[in-house]
């Protein structure tokens, strides 16, 4: 089974190859999920040349840089709707496709709720039912003590085997590679399917179930490098890959019960009409231990707890009409359609005063009792009060024009898109707004493809994108401003080559995107948060994946990224490198069928990515890193039954570094880890 194909989701554009479209994406498969072992979605996106996963402000959340910005796991696409997928944490067990594409994708998908997505869209798509039953069964373990299981059946019923069900179950526990973080997780989901003997009415309904736990988990460092004579301006080494600085008391708790339907029917063979709904409940918990360098020398540091209960609930729609007619030598493929997603998010506040700070060390950690949780409350501590109210909706139209032959394809359209937000005082529990808007912008879309042989095409496309406005967090005096929406507009050319078992994509690519940053407010110690000049994201691009010789395959590419401030009305910052984002990525994942034992293949991945600037002067920064894996996996036989023998190992040297700066906070790479599964197909 191929491991990495070529197109997919392209949300109000429907589901196209990737020859056929005017932007760079791909989609990673269940096989690969399955042989790699991977347990979270980030695991899985680490094969990905374009995309770096680091963590969200102080929680374990996994947030994606794609092109030099962020989307949030919060923004992660389930099917073409956002708001559906779990937050923070997602586990790739339910998914048959990963999907990411390189670009805004605020005209395919809408407006991102969380603010993100502008560098590139992950978009997941949940396993069906297929004519070949399934019935498999995976045990694993995971060093150093994290054992699990997961079950996957799969069956088609009736008449035509109109009717169909798969039923996916996994779950893991125990402790992770890193000293004393244990870490469980728990997914369950069923998928229904119908469709009519003529297959012209398709209904599919999901309902699924999250839970996600981490103890003692090590998030990363804040390093404020100021300097005095005792601590002069330096990047402190990291600590040992298994070194866990978190303190245990330290946990998050999430659940989620989330699902969809999506129905179509075909009027003929030239219009279709559909609708996607989906809904996500979540409620989010636990004590994070924030930790902050204070001497770069020694590694002395110090935690500050923060708690934060949070409760959200989503809903999202998108319905619309495709139809495709030929007004001869003309064809047409429009695409009318409209969508909703509202959100309600409720939390509460708790964190530790300077009095009662633990004093710790990230190299020789110092492990203290849990802190008063009153010694700070914003909100009732323990009950989640309303903090925000989102509405985002929008009106979509394209027409995709082909001519001579299909080997010229025009795609323009637009996306009105308008954005309302209602923020509350969550400190109160009265349920009065202290700031509202409402904002709409037109995100215009032109793509074009030009096919000069069958297996290749040459594309450019301009696409924009908006946002709602960013919000002052963290320990600043303007926390809970919200700025206006920003729109993000992108430049991209580039060629592609495919045959089906191989292809290649070759693009460069220009966005822009305005830049939120703390500033220090004289000598108070304090910060305001305001939005300063511009980020200006140019690069290039290439994909590689498929079989290069019989028995050898190969996927990955590299990344290159020049991120520019500009306009920053500060001299040591104009013209100067954004922070956490690297030069230059470098994936290579390959695969080996031995040709001495049947069943037999080896696998080797090698991920490298540039030096990372930590401020925005660019006077401090982390060097280059670079991370080497190694695998195998053997298929065989026993009493008919079909069983597969994995093994892996991540990280083999163990090397030491610090794998990104994103966000201004420092973030020590994992251990390395061992990782062994066994597969029964029954």
């Amino acid at each position: 089974m191929m491991q990495v194909l070529s197109g997919g989701n392209l949300g109000a554009l429907g589901n196209l190859k990737g020859l056929d479209t005017p932007f760079n994406i791909r989609t990673y498969t269940s096989s690969l999920i399955l042989n790699q072992q991977s347990r979270t979605l980030g695991e899985v996106l680490l094969n990905d040349p374009a995309v770096r996963t680091t963590y969200g402000f102080a929680n374990y959340s996994e947030t994606f840089v794609i092109r030099g910005f962020e989307t949030k796991s919060g923004d992660v696409a389930l099917d073409g709707l956002y708001g559906v997928a779990p937050d923070q944490i997602v586990s790739p067990q339910l998914y048959e496709k990963v999907q990411v594409l390189n670009g805004p994708s605020a005209f395919l998908f809408g407006a991102a709720p969380g603010g993100s997505a502008q560098g590139g869209n992950i978009n997941l798509e949940f396993k069906r039912a297929k004519n070949k039953p399934i019935t498999r069964i995976t045990a694993d373990y995971t060093g150093s003590s994290m054992g699990g299981g997961a079950i996957d059946i799969g069956r088609r019923f009736g008449r035509d085997k109109a009717f169909g069900l798969r039923v996916n179950v996994a779950g893991r526990r125990g402790t992770t590679s890193v000293d004393r973080e244990r870490r469980h997780s728990l997914v369950a989901g069923a998928a229904f399917d119908w469709h009519d003997p003529s297959k012209h009415t398709r209904v599919a309904i999901d309902l699924d179930y999250e839970n996600e736990g981490v103890n003692a988990g090590r998030l990363g460092v804040f390093f404020p490098y100021r300097s005095n004579s005792s601590n002069p301006i330096a990047v402190p080494r990291p600590p040992s890959p298994s070194t866990n600085y978190a303190q245990p008391w330290s946990y998050t708790d999430l659940k989620y019960i989330f699902g969809k339907l999506k129905a179509e029917h075909d009027f003929g063979d030239h219009l279709t009409v559909y609708v996607n709904f989906g809904a996500l409940g979540g409620d989010e918990k636990g004590n994070y231990g924030n930790t902050t360098i204070i001497n770069t020398q020694t590694g002395d540091a110090y935690n500050g707890g923060t708690n934060g209960p949070d409760q959200v609930t989503n809903e999202s729609v998108q319905s619309g009409v495709r139809s495709n007619f030929e007004t001869d030598p003309i064809k047409h493929e429009v695409n009318v359609g409209g969508s909703a997603l509202w959100n309600r998010d409720a939390t509460g506040y708790a964190s530790t005063t300077d009095d009662t700070r633990q004093y710790t060390n990230i190299y020789d950690p110092i492990l203290s009792p849990l802190p008063p949780p009153e010694t700070d409350i914003s909100g009732n501590f323990g009950k989640s009060n309303l903090a925000n109210r989102k509405r985002l909706w929008s009106l979509f139209f394209s027409d995709t024009v082909k001519m001579f032959d299909d080997r010229f394809s025009l795609t323009a359209g637009f996306r009105f898109q308008n954005i309302g937000i209602n923020t509350y005082d969550y400190q109160r529990d009265d349920g009065q707004s202290i700031n509202r808007y409402s904002k709409g912008k037109i995100s215009p879309i032109i793509g074009f493809v030009f096919h000069p042989t069958r297996h290749s095409a040459l594309y450019f496309n301009r696409i924009g994108s908006l946002a709602p406005g960013l919000t002052a967090r963290g320990n600043v005096v303007n926390k809970g401003q919200i700025f206006p929406p920003y729109a993000t507009i992108q430049y991209e050319a580039g060629v592609k080559y495919d045959t089906g078992h191989f292809t290649t994509t070759i693009d460069v690519f220009q966005l822009n995107q305005p830049n939120g940053v703390n500033i220090p407010i004289g000598d108070s110690g304090k910060q305001l948060f305001v939005l300063n000049g511009t980020q200006r994201n140019r690069g290039a691009e290439l994909n590689i994946n498929g079989r290069i010789l019989k028995g050898l395959r190969f996927n990955g590419g590299t990344s290159i990224i020049e991120a520019t401030q500009l306009n920053t009305f500060d001299a040591p910052t104009e013209g100067k490198r954004a922070v956490g984002v690297p030069g230059y990525y470098i994936n290579g994942n390959l695969e080996y069928d031995l040709p001495f034992v049947e069943g037999a293949t080896v696998t080797g991945r090698v991920v490298q990515t540039g030096h990372q600037w930590v401020d925005q002067a660019n006077t401090l920064r982390i060097p280059n890193w670079t991370r080497f894996d190694l695998g195998a996996r053997w298929s065989f036989v026993v009493d008919h039954k079909a069983l597969t023998a994995r093994f892996g190992v991540d990280n083999i040297a163990n090397a030491r570094f610090w794998q990104s700066s994103f966000n201004g906070y420092l973030i020590p790479n994992l251990p390395r880890t061992f990782k062994l599964s066994v597969t029964a197909d029954l």
